[in-house]
């Protein structure tokens, strides 16, 4: 019975994804495509971790990898876009993969800290190699057109992303079945209870670290095809802590629940400032004093987008995926005092 719940959920959520576009216009599409783009990456830093629970604010720079590996490939050696998607993915997994091996020393604050230097550094060199990145300036890609007549390009690019990342779904699901996900799980409830157990650390964390950057290179290489540029500000710091952020508020170590976080990495700092206004107007109305308050006044939207954070957090500690299987349990709950014969267990 669980599993036909799960198909079906499944299968609705594939078919208003395909059907969505069909509803909204262009901007609106758009935005959704970036939901998409923003999901891959969360996979990957689900994987790493939401499930491993090695954490990284470093997943920026890993995007930034995809995205420059998309941009050179396509400006300069005449590469289709789609092509260069997979190869973006691969280079950005060997450097996470390399990035592995010294983070094997680090843990916890430690390994933030390292992983944030890897969203620093990446923008810096990008800017400091001119002749390869094309510096400040960056790398213009040209405009993307849909080979499917009756799709708008807008539309086109839509399906190349959520089909991408219908597909990167299925393969982290069966990435992390069996003994692989066990002993990936394993290393976050302890580490020392996991060597004990004959699990290599160096193997599963090194492992887990190339497949998260594959992930976020992935979904750089979409970025960049979306943007039509690549600059290093095109990958700021704050990504990277925006993209953890969504992990949290979608619910850690939950692949469906990215679809959450990526949708408050994308639609809260757009629309944090117009969130205020409401409230500014109740306030007016109950005669407190703020009148003055501007939400286009710098910084405000922050200080929204910061206090929304925390009340999310609070609301939903577990986060979207955790409220959830809340509201399934307590659901199953009522259904099981309405229909106690049904619930009892037969000898």
């Amino acid at each position: 019975m669980r599993i036909a719940l799960r198909v079906v959920g499944y299968g609705l959520l594939a078919a208003a994804i395909v059907l969505l576009p069909f509803t909204l216009g262009e901007f609106r599409v758009t935005q959704f495509t970036y939901v998409g783009v923003f999901a891959i990456a969360l996979m990957g830093l689900s994987i790493l971790t939401g499930i491993t629970g090695q954490i990284s604010l470093g997943h920026g720079g890993f995007m930034a990898v995809g995205a420059y590996v998309t941009a050179i490939l396509s400006v300069n050696h005449d590469v289709p876009d789609l092509l260069t998607i997979p190869l973006g993915g691969l280079v950005a997994g060997v450097v996470g993969f390399l990035f592995g091996f010294p983070a094997l020393r680090l843990a916890g604050v430690y390994l933030a800290l390292a992983t944030f230097a890897l969203a620093v550094i990446v923008p810096s060199v990008a800017s400091a190699a001119g002749s390869f990145t094309g510096g400040t300036a960056g790398i213009l890609l040209d405009l993307p057109t849909s080979p499917i007549g009756r799709l708008t390009p807008d539309k086109w690019l839509y399906f190349v992303t959520w089909g991408i990342a219908a597909a990167l779904f299925v393969l982290a699901l069966i990435f992390l079945r069996g003994k692989r996900g066990r002993a990936l799980r394993a290393v976050r409830e302890s580490e020392l209870a996991a060597v004990s157990s004959g699990i290599s650390l160096a193997n599963y964390k090194t492992l887990a670290f190339g497949v998260s950057a594959f992930y976020a290179g992935i979904a750089g290489s979409l970025y960049a095809i979306l943007n039509f540029i690549v600059t290093p500000g095109t990958f700021p710091v704050t990504l990277s802590i925006l993209l953890l952020a969504g992990l949290v508020i979608g619910g850690a170590g939950s692949l469906l629940g990215v679809l959450a976080g990526a949708a408050f990495v994308e639609f809260l700092p757009l629309y944090a400032g117009d969130v205020l206004r409401p409230v500014i107007n109740a306030g007016q109305r109950l005669g407190f004093p703020v009148n003055d308050v501007d939400p286009t006044t710098p910084g405000v939207p922050s200080v929204v987008y910061g206090a929304i954070l925390l009340i999310v957090l609070i609301a939903m500690p577990n986060g979207a995926a955790g409220l959830v299987r809340r509201v399934g349990a307590l659901t199953k709950q009522v259904y099981s005092r309405q229909n106690p014969s049904e619930s009892r267990v037969t000898p």
